[in-house]
């Protein structure tokens, strides 16, 4: 049984919260501000800079959106205070990547080159370093938009387990597969 639920969310100094009759959350900090519209059976408290979540029964229910209106508050408090940030590395020969503003330009194997728009809440930076593969950074304060566009830019060219040729997250392993050769 999880207990993520129950851990207090400390509010940083330079982050303000209200929550509204509707159990409407809004975060503002140097970041930028989000909302998150909380369910009305759950129950909010901030008291000295400490927001908590409870829960008024213990039905399978309230248990379920207990730890996970716990999280999206917690995520929504870290992305307007300090922000997030995720890394794509481009793996293969003669892929490139160019940013210029919000549109990102990808080379990576096809006929064309891919061209995406970003939404203007998360800050894109394309590098390319001479014995490196390219890397693209993507800066935003809102969790969910990040990962969503992450993902886009990833589904473009998935990494592929023989070579390894695709896009894939800084932080993420492929499995290797040996191929024909091992047959034999």
């Amino acid at each position: 049984m999880s207990r993520i639920g129950y851990k207090p969310i400390p509010v940083p100094s330079n982050t303000e919260v209200k929550i509204m009759d509707n159990n409407e959350v809004t975060a503002k900090g140097p970041k930028g501000e989000l909302h998150l519209q909380v369910d009305p059976d759950l129950i909010l408290k901030l008291e000295e800079g400490i927001l908590t979540v409870d829960r008024p029964t213990e039905q399978k229910r309230h248990k379920a959106m207990h730890g996970l209106y716990r999280s999206l508050l917690a995520n929504i408090i870290q992305g307007v205070s300090e922000g997030f940030k995720k890394e794509l590395i481009m793996n293969g020969v003669g892929f490139r990547a160019s940013s210029q503003g919000q549109v990102l330009e990808l080379s990576v194997g096809f006929s064309h080159p891919v061209i995406m728009v970003v939404p203007p809440e998360v800050k894109v930076k394309a590098e390319t370093v001479k014995g490196k593969s390219p890397t693209i950074t993507l800066e935003s304060h809102d969790k969910q938009l990040l990962g969503q566009v992450a993902a886009k830019i990833r589904a473009v060219r998935k990494p592929e387990p023989y070579k390894g040729k695709g896009i894939r997250y800084s932080d993420e392993y492929i499995r290797r597969k040996a191929g024909k050769a091992a047959a034999k």
